[in-house]
């Protein structure tokens, strides 16, 4: 059995540290296969809290893939946000949408951030570029291996209390569908979610994780535990007490 531990949302700097010490407990006790963060390590993209969450990733000691999250860009330097976004992120540059191969299972990673656009810039955007990245890693996949695609904002909305109004989300999941994805993992909203979408003939499942910062919303701090088994995939919400 694979077992994978998918985590967002930590928000250095707003982070809720016994949250986080109960999540690296989990980790050091029972050291799944891989982690995957799905973006917001950081609350206001500052060099301090990239260099706490490169510690904490690297404490771990496990295989890791992060998306970069909408916090995890300059907010208030226009420049550095437009020419620089990644300036601040030192170590963690190598893990940054690092494709993951386990036996059985292939992890996708998928860009949801964008630089600018004429709203919110919260929101979530898939640009054809990351889309076109994506479903080149997808289409290397091993045939037989569960596919799973990582990104931070849900490519459609899931009903919790936080929307992603995410552009291109919509056709972006089509699209994934069509190329075999299997499963979409996400954050962004802090709260966690599993639904079955329909995308034409296929089935693709979408999967959200809550937070471990001290912004939570309807949920606990929490983290999904992913068990798989050939094409079996159980989650498990855990929520801290």
């Amino acid at each position: 059995m694979i077992r994978l531990f998918h985590v967002s949302d930590v928000h250095f700097g707003a982070e809720d540290r016994e949250a986080v010490a109960w999540f690296d407990s989990a980790v050091h006790a029972e050291q799944p296969d891989a982690i995957i963060m799905t973006g917001d390590l950081t609350m206001r993209a500052k060099s301090e809290e990239f260099a706490a969450a490169s510690a904490w990733l690297e404490g771990l000691n496990r295989p890791v893939t992060v998306e970069v999250g909408n916090h995890d860009l300059p907010l208030f330097n226009l420049f550095a946000r437009l020419f620089r976004p990644y300036r601040r992120y030192l170590k963690l540059e190598a893990m940054i949408e690092k494709p993951l191969a386990l036996p059985g299972v292939a992890v996708v990673p998928l860009k949801t951030t964008t630089r600018f656009q004429w709203r919110n810039w919260s929101k979530g955007s898939v640009s054809d570029g990351s889309l076109r990245r994506a479903l080149a890693v997808a289409k290397d996949v091993d045939p037989d291996a569960l596919t799973i695609v990582a990104c931070h904002h849900p490519l459609i909305e899931a009903g919790t209390q936080a929307t992603a109004r995410t552009h291109g989300g919509r056709e972006a999941l089509a699209a994934l569908a069509a190329a075999e994805a299997d499963v979409v993992l996400s954050g962004h909203v802090h709260d966690p979610f599993d639904k079955m979408h329909v995308e034409g003939d296929r089935t693709i499942r979408l999967i959200g994780a809550g937070t471990l910062s001290c912004r939570t919303r309807d949920t606990r701090p929490g983290f999904n535990e992913l068990r798989i088994e050939g094409r079996r995939l159980d989650v498990v919400h855990r929520v801290m007490d």
